[in-house]
């Protein structure tokens, strides 16, 4: 088995301060995705998949990508096109979701979705150019990187998207609305699916570039299948419990839908221990790497602690 440097943070993992390190990353990502796409002919195109890239968010998936990539020794310059490239497959996914076709909402982030500013034939199409421009930008920009791991990233993420992944959950997602009996079971293969797999790749393809061996993999792995899982459990809480305002999305979505949600088959006190639960299991994935996994470990928290 390959011996890895584990990148040493400087804080103990008990005085992490994630909220430096979370604004520090998401300034780099953000100026990394605005140099990503410029405008040109047929301008409209390019500036409705600028709108919805560069409209805010979290920045999660590209800064977990990150954090992975670091835990491993890794320097996080070089897996900064993957990191762009899983935000790129984010917002499609939210573009797409906010079509009158699927969840047919008017707001994301704040501002209107991208169909009710460029009307649903260029949405859609900004989303279909997102998705293919992220595996054309990990292999054009990717740089000092073994090909072969690269490779295995291209492949993890489109399985993250295709039938086996995101789009798979949206399928059963759609045919779920409007049924009260919708079993837990199903709900879990939705999320793991919609919400879940998305992060795993985004974890796992900072280790995977950063020369992480298969059981480092698979231990990233139950991480963010267990972080995706408790993400989406604060989410359904959230739309019970925020306004719009809060949101930047129109709230109640999911009871106006007859969706059937965490906190609608477990009550909201019952869910926040769900995700609790899942983000200490989460955690107990990271106990062999020490102060190194500060960062994944703090992440975990701030999906449980979370307002908006």
């Amino acid at each position: 088995m390959a011996q890895h440097t584990i990148h040493k943070i400087t804080n103990p993992a008990s005085t992490f301060d994630l909220t430096a390190y979370l604004a520090e990353a998401k300034a780099e990502v953000e100026i990394a995705l605005d140099a990503s796409i410029q405008v040109t002919y047929p301008e409209k195109i390019y500036e409705a998949m600028r709108y919805s890239l560069m409209a805010g968010g979290k920045r999660l998936r590209p800064i977990l990508c990150l954090a992975a990539c670091e835990l491993f020794g890794g320097d996080r310059t070089l897996v900064m096109p993957t990191a762009c490239a899983l935000e790129m497959v984010h917002t499609m996914s939210l573009i797409h979701d906010d079509l009158p076709s699927m969840d047919n909402d008017d707001y994301r982030r704040g501002k209107l979705t991208n169909h009710k500013v460029f009307g649903e034939d260029i949405a859609i199409l900004a989303g279909d150019a997102l998705l293919a421009y992220a595996f054309e930008y990990i292999v054009d920009f990717t740089k000092d990187i073994p090909p072969h791991r690269i490779l295995r990233v291209i492949g993890r993420l489109g399985r993250a998207v295709a039938a086996a992944g995101l789009v798979g959950g949206q399928v059963v997602d759609l045919e779920c609305e409007g049924k009260s009996d919708t079993s837990i079971e199903t709900l879990n293969f939705i999320h793991s699916h919609k919400t879940a797999a998305l992060l795993e790749v985004a974890v796992i393809s900072g280790a995977i570039l950063a020369g992480a061996d298969d059981p480092d993999i698979d231990k990233l792995a139950n991480y963010a299948q267990n972080i995706g899982l408790a993400f989406q459990i604060i989410d359904d809480i959230l739309d019970v419990t925020c306004t719009s305002e809060q949101l930047g999305k129109t709230a109640g979505k999911d009871i106006a839908a007859q969706k059937v949600t965490y906190p609608s088959l477990w009550g909201i006190p019952a869910s926040h221990v769900q995700a609790k639960q899942l983000v200490d299991h989460a955690k107990s994935q990271l106990q062999s790497y020490g102060d190194a996994a500060a960062p994944l470990i703090a992440i975990a928290d701030y999906i449980t602690a979370r307002n908006y």
